[in-house]
Formats: structure tokens, C-alpha cells, sequence
């Protein structure tokens, strides 16, 4: 497919604009790396530790070094490339973890906001995909409206609210769950709720909206003259044509999930990526920050590719000559 081609072939540029863009951003930021230390450093140790990280060098150098195609000169005059870098899948070490590398510390706690995010992935769809089909389907009546009234009560309760609602009712009362953390399946089920739900809603009128639109097409108005039964209508001909907002905001939904919810994680403390990020943006910590960025803008673009092969799929019109 020719959309698919482009994707691919814009996606090494679009790779080094985010990262010079982050990585230019967060050098802009006021503050340094070792400003909010516990024990303000001397200025001879906070020199010695801007040497030791080159944060003492230019910008351009940095940003080479980052890249891994930063060339010295050693002693015996000869040149050499400075081993790591991003191009060797180095994402440097971490500034304020000490004795970590930017993988170390992704390599724990991304699986973590990957299963959370996935399983909110699943809960936003599976919530909100029937819930909008079933209000379009019967739409003006008791079910429309209260499907419209869920979705519209999922939209403005936040995670930051429904999580502790769901922790006093379903881990302090009820005792059905653990309150927080990570380890066994029932630790997982709090947290996908609170981050799914807000999302469902979305979904759900997405789907709604899609489905509402395709009910009075011609084609489908044609099979039912036909004979065709209603539900088999909807499955076979409606709902592939409706899903497709909704597959248009399950890309860059599912690249936000998989990469962490600052706001559930502390809510639950669950140890994934979404508290790095916020006190790595904090704390100037510039490797962590531009490393998650970087794994968010690989995953958008993923998906977006996923995205377009699932359009022609549900819909082969769309096709590029």
C-alpha cells in the first residue's frame, strides 16, 4: 500500500526531529540535573559531575554523543567512535538514578505500564464499542438514553476520581481487591478499571455517532430489502463501516496507554514508566525524558501503520492506486 510505504519511509526523519525537539526542549528548561538534590553539591562536585555526563560540552557535541556518532581523538592521535548512543539502542544513563542506565530503568518498569495499559485498552473497547452499538441501534429509546447517560457520567469522571472511589468501595469495604501495587492478577483489575472507563465513554460515542450514520445508508437499505436479517445487517455490513472513528482513535489511545498514566500509577503505586516520566521532566533528567519520548513516538507511528491496514480491511474502498 502506498499510504503504508510513506509511513515508513517518513518515519526515520520524524525519529530524529522528535528526539532533537525533545532533547533541544528539556536543554531549554531552567534548572539543572543536580539542582534538587538532598545535599546541595559543592560547585567543584557539581562541576566534576557535568564533566562526567559532558553536560559541561556544547549543545551540538550532546547531542552527538546522544546519538552515538561522536568521534575522539586518543592518545596516540588516531580517531575512534564514543561507544553507546541511540543509533545502538542506548538511551544513555540516567542523572538523578545513579548507577542506572535510562534501559535499566525502562527495561522494569515498561512492561508494567504496558500490561496496565493494555488491559485498559481492552476495557475502553470492550465497555465502549457495545455500549455505543447498542444505543445507535436503539436509538431514542431507554437503552440510547442510558447508554448516552454512562458514557457522559464515564467522560467527566476522571481516573484521578474514579480510582480512590474505586479503591474505598471495591478494596476497603468489599475487600474484593488489593487497595495498590503489583504482583498478582487481582492487583491489575482496580487500575485497568479506573484508566479504561474514562476512555470507554469516548469510544462509545464514537461508535454511536458511526453507527447512526451508517444505519440509513442505501447499502444498507438495500440488504434489508433483501431479506437480510437485522442483526446479520449490522454485523456483516453496518459495523465494519462504523468502527472505523473508532479505529481512527484507538491508535494514539493505545500508544498514550501502553506508555504509562502518571495519574493512575500514583493513584495505585504501581512502579511503571508514568512516574518517570513527570519527575524525570521535573528533576532534568534529560536522558530518561527524551528516551520515553522517543519509545512514545515509535509506538504512534506503529500504530498509526496498524491503524491504516486495518482501515483497508474493514473497508477496502480506501486503497491508494
Amino acid at each position: 500500500m502506498m499510504r503504508v510505504k510513506q509511513r515508513l519511509m517518513l518515519a526515520i526523519p520524524l525519529l530524529a526531529g522528535v528526539t532533537l525537539l525533545a532533547f533541544g526542549l528539556m536543554r531549554l528548561a531552567p534548572g539543572g540535573p543536580f539542582d534538587r538534590d538532598r545535599a546541595p553539591a559543592s560547585p567543584q562536585v557539581e562541576r566534576a559531575l557535568r564533566a562526567r555526563y559532558h553536560l559541561d560540552a556544547p549543545l551540538t557535541e550532546q547531542y552527538l554523543r546522544y546519538l552515538g556518532l561522536w568521534w575522539e581523538t586518543d592518545a596516540a592521535g588516531g580517531r575512534r567512535r564514543v561507544e553507546g548512543g541511540l543509533l545502538v539502542g542506548d538511551l544513555g544513563p540516567s542523572l538523578k538514578h545513579r548507577n542506572h542506565t535510562v534501559n535499566d530503568l525502562l527495561r522494569d518498569a515498561l512492561p508494567v505500564s504496558a500490561v496496565l495499559g493494555a488491559l485498559a485498552f481492552v476495557v475502553a473497547m470492550g465497555v465502549g464499542i457495545p455500549v455505543g452499538l447498542y444505543g445507535a441501534v436503539c436509538r431514542d429509546r431507554w437503552p440510547d438514553h442510558l447508554g448516552s447517560a454512562g458514557s457522559l457520567v464515564m467522560l467527566a469522571v476522571p481516573s484521578f476520581v474514579l480510582g480512590p472511589l474505586l479503591v474505598l468501595i471495591f478494596a476497603l469495604e468489599l475487600r474484593w481487591f488489593p487497595a495498590g501495587l503489583w504482583g498478582s492478577a487481582r492487583h491489575v483489575v482496580l487500575p485497568a478499571l479506573a484508566l479504561g472507563l474514562f476512555f470507554a465513554g469516548r469510544v462509545a460515542r464514537l461508535m454511536r455517532q458511526g453507527m447512526i450514520e451508517v444505519l440509513p445508508a442505501g447499502f444498507m437499505m438495500a440488504a434489508r430489502a433483501k431479506g437480510l436479517s437485522e442483526s446479520a445487517l449490522i454485523w456483516r455490513h453496518g459495523f465494519r463501516l462504523a468502527v472505523l472513528p473508532v479505529v481512527s482513535y484507538a491508535g494514539p489511545l493505545l500508544a498514550d496507554l501502553l506508555t504509562g498514566s502518571f495519574v493512575v500509577e500514583n493513584v495505585f503505586q504501581i512502579p511503571g514508566v508514568g512516574s518517570y516520566f513527570v519527575n524525570g521532566a521535573l528533576n532534568r533528567d534529560y536522558p530518561l525524558v527524551v528516551g520515553l519520548m522517543l519509545i512514545y513516538a515509535v509506538l504512534l507511528l506503529l500504530l498509526n501503520l496498524v491503524v491504516d491496514l486495518t482501515y483497508t480491511l474493514l473497508d477496502p474502498r480506501i486503497r491508494d492506486d
